[in-house]
Order: C-alpha cells, then sequence, then structure tokens
C-alpha cells in the first residue's frame, strides 16, 4: 500500500475531506449556540385568520415558552407542537421557524357543541371530546347534554344534527342526547319531553319513529291542552305510549272538607235509592 500512490493519494484526500467536515461542522455549531439564535419570540396566531375566542396568546406563550428546549436551529417542532396542543381549547397546532430567533405557532380552536357524561367534558363540533372550562363554552351558547359509549362520539353528533331537522316543523329543539350502552337512543327536548326511541333495526327506523311522532304531535297536545307530557316511548311498532303530568287542582280542592254538624234531637235519614 505504501507503494501504491493512488491509493496513499486517496487516502490523503479522505482524511483532509473529513477534517473539512468536522471543521465545518463544528462551525456551524458553533455559529448555532451563538445568543442571537436564542429563542426569543414565540408567536401565537389562528390557523384561519380569525380571531381567537378561548385561547389567550399572552397566556398561552408565556406558559409553554418555559418547556421549549433548544434555540432556533435545535428546538425540537413536533415536541413544541404537542406541547400547545396540550393547551385547553387548541385543537390542533402547527409550527414553523422564522429566521433569525423566532417561532410562529399557527392554532385552531375547539368549538363547543355541548358536554359530554358527567365528568365535565365538552364534545366539539366536529366530534372530538376535550377538557375546558365549562363556564367559557357557556358564554357562547346554551350546551346541549350528550352521551354515549366510547368511540360513539362523531355518531351521537351525526345523530344530533339529524333529529334538529326532524323536529323543526313542530318547532321543538333537541337538549340532550344519549346512547345507551345497548345502543338505544334517548331525546330531550326543550319543551321538557323526553322520547325514548329505542335501537335501530336499519338506517331509517329513527327517522320513521320520529317522523311518526312529529305527524301526531299536535293531536297529542290538543287532547292534553292542560297537561305536561313527560316521555314518549316510540319503541312501538304501530304506536306509542305516554305519560303526562297531572292536570293542575284548583287550590280549594286541596282544603279538608269538614262534616256538616246534626241538629239536636234530630235522627238520622237514611234515604234509599230505587
Amino acid at each position: 500500500m505504501w507503494h501504491d500512490v493512488r491509493a496513499l493519494n486517496a487516502t490523503a484526500s479522505s482524511l483532509v475531506a473529513l477534517v473539512v467536515l468536522a471543521c465545518l461542522g463544528s462551525g456551524v455549531w458553533w455559529l448555532s449556540q451563538l445568543p442571537m439564535f436564542s429563542l426569543r419570540t414565540v408567536t401565537v396566531e389562528s390557523m384561519y385568520g380569525i380571531d381567537l375566542r378561548h385561547v389567550n396568546e399572552l397566556t398561552v406563550r408565556n406558559g409553554v415558552i418555559g418547556k421549549i428546549r433548544g434555540n432556533f436551529f435545535t428546538a425540537n417542532l413536533e415536541q413544541v407542537r404537542a406541547t400547545f396542543e396540550t393547551v385547553p381549547w387548541v385543537r390542533r397546532a402547527t409550527v414553523r421557524r422564522e429566521w433569525p430567533n423566532q417561532l410562529v405557532v399557527e392554532v385552531e380552536e375547539h368549538e363547543a357543541l355541548g358536554t359530554w357524561g358527567e365528568d365535565g367534558r365538552l364534545l366539539s363540533v366536529k366530534g372530538d371530546i376535550f377538557t375546558a372550562n365549562l363556564a367559557e363554552a357557556d358564554d357562547d351558547h346554551e350546551l346541549p347534554a350528550f352521551d354515549g359509549p366510547p368511540g360513539s362520539e362523531k355518531e351521537v353528533l351525526a345523530r344530533f344534527t339529524e333529529l334538529r331537522s326532524l323536529f323543526a316543523p313542530v318547532q321543538l329543539v333537541p337538549q340532550a342526547l344519549s346512547l345507551s350502552n345497548r345502543y338505544a337512543w334517548t331525546v330531550k327536548l326543550d319543551n321538557g319531553m323526553s322520547v325514548a326511541l329505542g335501537r335501530e333495526q336499519d338506517r331509517d327506523m329513527l327517522k320513521k319513529r320520529v317522523q311518526r311522532l312529529v305527524s301526531v304531535y299536535p293531536q297529542l297536545v290538543a287532547r292534553l291542552q292542560e297537561g305536561r307530557i313527560d316521555t314518549i316511548d316510540m319503541r312501538y311498532q304501530n304506536g306509542l305510549a305516554l305519560s303526562s303530568a297531572a292536570l293542575s287542582v284548583p287550590e280549594d280542592a286541596t282544603k279538608p272538607v269538614k262534616p256538616a254538624k246534626k241538629k239536636p234531637n234530630q235522627p238520622n235519614k237514611t234515604t234509599k235509592q230505587t
């Protein structure tokens, strides 16, 4: 080998190249550690150019920036993205670098549709379950209540949208919708009435049962002029069952009736009907 000029030249060239690359790498690393590349600004923006309603830019930035490790070159953008997506009301985030010492984070907010279950979680208009301050969600609109087995969120959301349109002809609005563990549907309406719709044997069964109720609902209301319908069971093939609140009782009827006093020395009279 030592007598092979070509091999010696190739080896020397390789060593020189390695030294040059090592020097360049060291130089780049040294430059990347300069104070001018330390992250000085993290800007939080809306992903769609609209105002953020629940995500406070200053609060989020101050709460997250301490968790970011590295500088402009070495910060792990995937970890930064994941950190921002743990913030309440943040559905999705994207992160990019902006020369020379800035990160720009674009966030998409959750839009709450209603509550989910009994543990204070929220259901978004896109069928995502998330945790946030319920008081902030209540400021937007009254929140319907939803519940169902794990993984049924998007199905419950789709059925809720369908039921809103089906009950619209009789001016009733769903306020709660639940899917039991046996996959039976129950909807509560804004007039306080609860409707048991049962399980879906086919795709159109739920729709047919609601349409059958809507067709007879005006007649039910007319017959119960002073009563309120509490529950309706639509699980019958050709009919329904309902329970209604008792009619109002006049105040005088609740007073005890005193027996009439007998006149002295007057015998009791017995009347016989024929």
